[in-house]
C-alpha cells in the first residue's frame, strides 16, 4: 500500500496506520526529517498518550501509558552496536502486547520479523510525504 498526504493531514495517516497494521511492532524508515517522529507523535495522540512529545534519541525509548495500553517509542538513530538494544532488555518490549514504534529500525536488524509492520516515509517536497507498507 502507498499513500501520498500532506504534512496537515498527518492525523488521518496515523489513524489509517493504526487500522491497517499487521502488527503492534510497526518499524519506521525513512531519511533524516522525514516526519517519522511527527507520525509517531500523531499515532500517540490517537493511542491516547497525554504526555507524546519528543523523540527518545538520547533515552532509547519513552514509554507512555495510554487508554489503548503501553506504546513503547524507541529512537536508533544513536547507537553505535546492536548489543546497546540487548543490554536495553529490548527483546522484553518486543514480547510485551504493548505497541512498539521503532525509529532507525535498520540499527536493529537481528531483532527484526517478518511478521512487524514496516512503514517507508518518503519525502516528497516540503509539505508532502509518501507513506509505504511494506
Amino acid at each position: 500500500m502507498e499513500r501520498t498526504y500532506l504534512l496537515s493531514e498527518i492525523d488521518a495517516v496515523a489513524k489509517e496506520l493504526l487500522q491497517n497494521s499487521r502488527s503492534k511492532t510497526i518499524l519506521f524508515y525513512g531519511e533524516m526529517g522525514a516526519g517519522k517522529t511527527t507520525l509517531i507523535n500523531s499515532i500517540l495522540k490517537i493511542l491516547g498518550a497525554e504526555d507524546a512529545g519528543s523523540s527518545p534519541t538520547f533515552s532509547l525509548v519513552n514509554v507512555y501509558e495510554t487508554e489503548n495500553g503501553t506504546v513503547n517509542h524507541f529512537d536508533f538513530y544513536r547507537i553505535k552496536d546492536e548489543s546497546e538494544a540487548w543490554d536495553l532488555g529490548f527483546e522484553e518490549y518486543l514480547e510485551s502486547n504493548a505497541w512498539n514504534l521503532i525509529e532507525w529500525p535498520e540499527k536493529i536488524q537481528n531483532f527484526i520479523e517478518e511478521e512487524y509492520q514496516k512503514v517507508q516515509i518518503i519525502t516528497l517536497d516540503s509539505e508532502e510525504r509518501m507513506l509505504k507498507f511494506c
